[in-house]
């Protein structure tokens, strides 16, 4: 699959993603991406944040990918299920927060428990080992739950702007090699 051949949707986290964040920095660049607006960043309701994103995929006029990083990423999870059959070819999942973690005061009831049904299309969940949010065994727990393909991403925090990771470009390759597979 090509970026020009494809709807990529870029689904933010919890606040959204700052201009210099690397999804901000990607979609910028690619000609046919479109990030999903959610109502209020810093009040995350998974009925809302899911409907939007399966608003943004039913406008698809070719094959959808979703690139999703922190809460986005479950906010893909629980939209799946309403996906229009064969529309997201893939989905390309970064850094998910564990939300069932006592200390995850702000996410934790809204989209906790976390479905462990598998995705109906292709998906490689990027974890990092020392992700404040979220340890690489439990997003190992995850990628297995939905049948993605994991990548180590080594000690890399969030991989957000914050942890260094603005431009992203190891990433970017990374997400290009599995379009490249779907």
């Amino acid at each position: 699959m090509r970026s020009s051949d494809s709807d990529i949707i870029f689904v933010p986290g919890l606040g959204g993603a700052g201009p210099d964040h690397w999804q901000s920095r990607w979609a910028a660049r690619l000609s046919t991406a479109r990030r999903v607006e959610q109502e209020v960043w810093d009040e995350p309701h998974p009925e809302a944040w899911a409907g939007k994103l399966v608003e943004a995929v039913a406008a698809s006029t070719r094959p959808a990918l979703i690139v999703a990083h922190g809460l986005g990423v479950l906010t893909t999870i629980v939209a799946a299920p309403a996906f229009r059959r064969d529309v997201v070819r893939g989905a390309f999942l970064v850094a998910p927060p564990d939300v069932e973690r006592p200390d995850m005061r702000v996410h934790r009831h809204a989209f906790s428990p976390v479905s462990r049904e598998p995705l109906p299309f292709p998906s490689l969940l990027v974890a990092s080992r020392t992700d404040p949010l979220c340890s690489y065994e439990r997003a190992e727990d995850f990628a297995y739950s939905w049948g993605s393909a994991l990548v180590d991403a080594g000690e890399s925090g969030h991989l957000n702007d914050e942890s260094g990771h603005g431009p992203w470009p190891e990433g970017l390759m990374r997400l290009a090699g599995f379009m490249k597979d779907l």
